[in-house]
């Protein structure tokens, strides 16, 4: 399925900066509240389902030209639901963040 995307946004910020946008985040989805982007005059409102897919991904990237070089580490945090979608599905077990 081909990709658009709606809004992107990326910048180097301190972790503080980093945890208030995803305690924002938190707090709309705990809430019920629709999530609202905005950023460079681009913005975009996404209304999750009561229960969309929650992904987590921690990944290693590395140069094809020196894979066993240093690599950039990354973390992932992602939330999918099919526009159509009421969000009931049942979940695959549960995760545990510390």
């Amino acid at each position: 399925m081909p990709e658009e995307v709606l809004f992107k946004f990326e910048q180097r910020m301190d972790r503080t900066d980093i945890a208030d946008y995803l305690r924002s985040v938190a707090d709309s989805l705990e809430s019920g509240n629709s999530i609202s982007l905005e950023a460079g005059g681009e913005s975009v409102t996404m209304n999750p389902p009561t229960r969309p897919t929650f992904e987590i991904k921690a990944e290693r990237e590395t140069s094809s030209s020196a894979p066993d070089g240093p690599g950039e580490l990354g973390l992932e945090f992602e939330l999918e639901w099919d526009e159509d979608e009421d969000g009931d599905g049942a979940g695959d077990g549960t995760l545990s963040i510390e």
